[in-house]
């Protein structure tokens, strides 16, 4: 009789937890039924990869609803709307904004409402006719719908350094180092020489300086001569130049009143040529004359010779 009171009791016992089960899903039914929930339409205009029907609904990490449907916009199939519930005592507004964020490491995604100021109006949407929110690209999605492309210009990078340290640039490289150890090598062994040829360059500059110094007094000197004594010498030359183009002028009409004269003149001296050499030849045999007699007076009297007179 032992056996079967213990079937007895099993059985009751599997009849009361499943009676219990069963209480506590209709409960669970009625009470989510008696909520009173608004729905939006959330239009996306990007892929939507990891969110699905059931999927919760988040305002600022608190979850307020739930995912009903999504669908292709017919007029933009590159557009995604999705239907959402969220309970009707959540304040959703005009300027909250829509989005997805990661649920978990699954790769499944929730829909995230945030922001919304209180002077913005209260948004309410049914099930027949849903207010409609559109959502913003997430960051994560932009790393999703972008990651193709950041791979392949990732791979384009790995691929230009694998050429540029290639074996042959590897060795230029290499070189490159080598010869500029051996310049830093030969500059560090040379450190005397240019600091005594920076002296000399620093000596050479301080005495450009001070000869750039003296020429600019000299050219300021200059400058005060020119604006002070120089001005009355030009006056004085322009004055001389004046009178000389006077006296210019003076001579020139002179010749031409006196042209005739000129002539004359000029004829009467060629004549006189003849007269003026046998003057010259007289002076000179007088001259001589005069010579000999200052050396030797009595013979030049009384017993020298004659004076010859000297052949032209």
């Amino acid at each position: 009789m032992e056996p079967k009171a213990h079937h007895l009791i099993i059985g009751l016992f599997t009849l009361i937890a499943t009676a219990a089960a069963l209480i506590f899903a209709l409960w669970l039914a009625k009470s989510s039924a008696d909520r009173e929930w608004a729905y939006y339409e959330i239009l996306f205009g990007h892929a939507v990869s990891g969110l699905a029907k059931g999927n919760p609904v988040l305002y600022s990490g608190i979850e307020v609803g739930n995912v009903l449907d999504l669908r292709l916009d017919q007029d933009n199939p590159g557009h995604v709307r999705v239907l959402v519930r969220v309970e009707e005592n959540v304040p959703v507004r005009e300027n909250t904004r829509a989005g997805m964020v990661l649920t978990n490491i699954t790769g499944s995604m929730s829909v995230q409402l945030s922001g919304g100021s209180k002077d913005s109006p209260i948004l309410k949407g049914t099930r027949e006719d849903p207010a409609l929110i559109t959502a913003e690209p997430s960051a994560f999605n932009s790393l999703l719908t972008n990651g193709e492309a950041l791979l392949t210009k990732a791979e384009t990078l790995l691929t230009t350094a694998n050429n540029l340290l290639s074996e042959e640039n590897t060795e230029n490289l290499t070189a490159i180092l080598r010869n500029a150890k051996e310049a830093s090598d030969s500059l560090l062994g040379s450190r005397d020489q240019l600091m005594a040829l920076f002296l000399r360059m620093d000596d050479a500059a301080r005495r450009t300086a001070e000869a750039a110094s003296r020429v600019a007094a000299v050219s300021d000197n200059v400058n005060v001569l020119l604006q002070t004594e120089g001005k009355s010498v030009l006056t004085s030359m322009n004055a001389s130049l004046e009178r000389v183009q006077e006296t210019a002028t003076r001579i020139d009409r002179l010749t031409k009143v006196n042209e005739g004269a000129l002539d004359s003149g000029l004829q009467g001296m060629a004549e006189l040529a003849p007269a003026l050499r046998e003057l010259r030849n007289t002076l000179r045999n007088l001259n001589q004359f005069t010579r000999r007699l200052e050396q030797d007076p009595t013979r030049t009297i009384w017993g020298g010779p004659t004076i010859k007179e000297v052949s032209q």
